[in-house]
C-alpha cells in the first residue's frame, strides 16, 4: 500500500513539470496537441497567435514572452476550466467588436480561469469573460489600442455573464471602458487602477457585487452604476474625472461610502433615479457641483459627507424638501459658517446649500444677466429672512463642525496620486 502511494505521488510530480517550450517550437501545434494537467514554460522570445486552448492546462512564461496575433480574431481563446494564462505580453488583435476580438476571450462554460501577470498590448479587447464562472483577472497591465478613437476601441476587461468572478490589482489605459459588466452578480473588482478612458468602471444590469479600492485618474467618468442592486462601492478614488466621479443611474438597495472624488471637472457625484441607498463617510472637493441630485431619487440615507470647495455643493431642483441627516448626524459643508456653542460637533444653525435665485438659474438659464439686479437681490433677501418662500430643496439639520474623520484612509492613499 506504501509503495502504491509513493509511486502515485512520484507520478504526480512528474507531471507537474512544466514542459519547455522555446520558439523553435510550433506553439499553436503544442497547444492543441495538449493534455489536461499539462504546464508549459516558454522560454523568451517571440510566439505566434493565434492560439485556442482547449485542455486544461497552464501556459506561463519566463520575462519577455510575447505572443503576437495575426491581427485577426482573438489572440488567445479559452474553451477549457481551470486553465491559466500567465507572465506573457499578448498583443495584435483583431479590431473587430462584432466579433469580440480581443487578447484573451474565454467562452462560455468555462470556469476558473486564472489570468495572471499579463501584460496586453495594442489589443481591441484586453480580457473578454463571455459566460465564464468564476474566474479570477489579478496583477495585469492593458493599454488598448492609442490608434483608434475612443467609441471605435474595445473595454479593457469585460464580463458578461461571468458569476462569481474577480478583477483585482490591474492597470487599464486607452480603451473604451476599464471594465465593462453586464448581466452578472457576485463580481469583486478590487485595487484596480484606470487612466484615459470613457468610464474606468461601468455596470450594467449586474446585482451583489462590490466595487473597492479602485483609482480613477483623468477619465470620463470614474464609476458609473447603472440599473444594477446590492452593489457595496467603497474606498475607491476619483481625481481629474471630466464628467462625474460617481455616477448612479437607477441604482438601487446600494452602499456608496469611504470614497473620495477630487477635482471633477463637473459633478463629484451624479444621482438619477435612484432609491433606497446609503451614501456616507465620501469625500467630494473642487467639483464643479459636489452632487448633481435628480428629483427621481428617494428613500436614500445621505449622511456624514465632506463637501470642500466645490463651486456650486448642490443642484437639487424640485418642489420637495429633502433632509439630508441621519440620526441627528448631517454633513460637513466647507461654506457653512456657523458655531457651535454647546461643542458637540454640530453647527447650531441648519444649512441649505441653495436658495431661490439657484433655482430660478437652474430652470431660465438666460436670466443670470439678472444676477446683480435688485430684483434678484431682493429675492436673494427674502429667501435668507423668510425661508418658507423657497419651495422645497435640500436641507441639513445636523452639519457637522468638521470633516476630519470622513473618509480618512481613502484620502490618505489618494494623496501619492495628487500632483
Amino acid at each position: 500500500m506504501v509503495l502504491r502511494f509513493l509511486l502515485f505521488a512520484y507520478s504526480s510530480l512528474l507531471c507537474a513539470q512544466p514542459v519547455i517550450i522555446t520558439t523553435a517550437n510550433n506553439l499553436p501545434d503544442v497547444i492543441a496537441n495538449a493534455l489536461d494537467g499539462d504546464v508549459y514554460l516558454l522560454k523568451s522570445g517571440t510566439y505566434s497567435g493565434n492560439l485556442t486552448v482547449d485542455k486544461e492546462i497552464t501556459i506561463k512564461g519566463e520575462d519577455n514572452v510575447r505572443i503576437i496575433g495575426s491581427g485577426k480574431g482573438s489572440v488567445i481563446t479559452i474553451n477549457a476550466s481551470n486553465v491559466t494564462i500567465k507572465n506573457l505580453i499578448v498583443s495584435n488583435s483583431g479590431i473587430s467588436l462584432s466579433s469580440q476580438d480581443s487578447a484573451i476571450f474565454i467562452n462560455k462554460a468555462v470556469d476558473n480561469a486564472i489570468i495572471q501577470n499579463n501584460t496586453l498590448l495594442d489589443n481591441l479587447i484586453g480580457v473578454y469573460l463571455w459566460g465564464s464562472t468564476n474566474s479570477t483577472i489579478i496583477n495585469n497591465k492593458i493599454v488598448g489600442k492609442k490608434d483608434l478613437r475612443e467609441n471605435e476601441r474595445g473595454n479593457g476587461i469585460q464580463l458578461w455573464n461571468s458569476p462569481g468572478s474577480k478583477v483585482n490589482f490591474n492597470e487599464v489605459s486607452y480603451g473604451r471602458d476599464g471594465i465593462f459588466v453586464t448581466t452578472s452578480k457576485n463580481n469583486t473588482f478590487n485595487n484596480n487602477i484606470f487612466n484615459n478612458l470613457r468610464y474606468s468602471i461601468h455596470y450594467m444590469y449586474t446585482h451583489d457585487s462590490t466595487i473597492k479600492n479602485n483609482v480613477s485618474i483623468g477619465n470620463d467618468i470614474g464609476y458609473a452604476l447603472m440599473s444594477s442592486n446590492n452593489l457595496t462601492v467603497s474606498d475607491n478614488i476619483s481625481i481629474n474625472d471630466k464628467e462625474h466621479g460617481l455616477f448612479a443611474n437607477f441604482l438601487n438597495n446600494s452602499k456608496i461610502n469611504g470614497n473620495v472624488v477630487i477635482n471633477g471637472k463637473n459633478k463629484c457625484l451624479f444621482v438619477y433615479n435612484s432609491n433606497f441607498n446609503t451614501i456616507n463617510d465620501n469625500y467630494f472637493k473642487q467639483c464643479l457641483i459636489g452632487v448633481n441630485w435628480t428629483a427621481g431619487s428617494n428613500n436614500n440615507a445621505f449622511y456624514n459627507n465632506a463637501f470642500i470647495g466645490n463651486h456650486k455643493q448642490v443642484k437639487y431642483i424640485s418642489t420637495k424638501n429633502l433632509e439630508w441627516s441621519y440620526k441627528k448626524q448631517g454633513n460637513y459643508w466647507s461654506n457653512h459658517n456657523s458655531y457651535d456653542l454647546n461643542n458637540n460637533g454640530i453647527a447650531d444653525s441648519i444649512y441649505k446649500p441653495n436658495d431661490i435665485t439657484d433655482k430660478i438659474l437652474w430652470n431660465y438659464p438666460n436670466a443670470e444677466i439678472l444676477l446683480n439686479s435688485p430684483i434678484m437681490q431682493l429675492l436673494k433677501y427674502a429667501n435668507q429672512h423668510f425661508p418658507s418662500l423657497l419651495p422645497g430643496g435640500v436641507l441639513d439639520s445636523y452639519p457637522l463642525m468638521d470633516a476630519s474623520k470622513i473618509a480618512t484612509r481613502t484620502l490618505n492613499n489618494a494623496k501619492k496620486y495628487i500632483d
